[in-house]
C-alpha cells in the first residue's frame, strides 16, 4: 500500500505543476483543471516519492510537481509495475498505460541537473472511475491479470 504525498496540477502544458493537496479525477479524462487532462492514455502522471528523495539527495532542489507529475506516492515503486496495473485510491480507479516517456531536454530540471527522473521513473494512467484524491490518502495496487 502507498500513501499519497502530493496532488499536483498545472494550467498549461510544459510548465511545472503546483501541489494543490486535493483534486477531482474525472472518468476517461483526467484531473479537473489540469492541462494534461483529455481523452488519451496519459491522463494522470505518477512518481514514486522515494525516487524524488533520491534525486534530491544528489543535489536537486525540486518541489512537488517539478517533474510534471500529478501524484507523488510513497511506498509504491511504479517503475517496476507492469502496464495494465490498476491503482485504487478512495473511489478513484486508475489503470497504468505507459512507463516512462521521452524527455524534452529543455525542461528546467534537465538544464540544471543534466538529468531528469520522469523519463525513466514516471508512469502514466487513465482514469477508469472518478472521485477525489487528497494528500494523505492510501493507494493500493492490483496487478494486471496475465493473459
Amino acid at each position: 500500500m502507498g500513501k499519497v504525498i502530493a496532488v499536483c496540477v498545472s494550467e498549461k502544458r510544459g510548465t511545472q505543476k503546483t501541489n494543490v493537496g486535493k483534486a477531482r479525477f474525472l472518468p476517461d479524462f483526467g484531473i479537473a483543471n489540469d492541462a494534461h487532462a483529455g481523452h488519451w492514455h496519459r491522463q494522470v502522471s505518477l512518481l514514486s516519492y522515494d525516487k524524488i528523495l533520491a534525486f534530491k539527495a544528489r543535489g536537486a532542489e525540486v518541489e512537488d510537481g517539478a517533474f510534471g507529475e500529478n501524484l507523488v506516492v510513497e511506498g509504491i515503486d511504479f517503475r517496476n509495475l507492469p502496464v495494465g496495473t490498476v491503482l485504487h485510491c478512495n473511489d478513484v480507479v486508475l489503470e497504468m498505460t505507459q512507463i516512462g516517456k521521452e524527455c524534452h531536454h529543455g525542461c528546467q530540471i534537465f538544464q540544471k541537473m543534466g538529468e531528469c527522473i520522469m523519463p525513466t521513473e514516471g508512469v502514466f494512467a487513465k482514469v477508469l472511475t472518478g472521485g477525489t484524491i487528497s494528500a494523505g490518502d492510501d493507494m493500493t495496487v492490483h496487478l494486471a491479470k496475465e493473459e
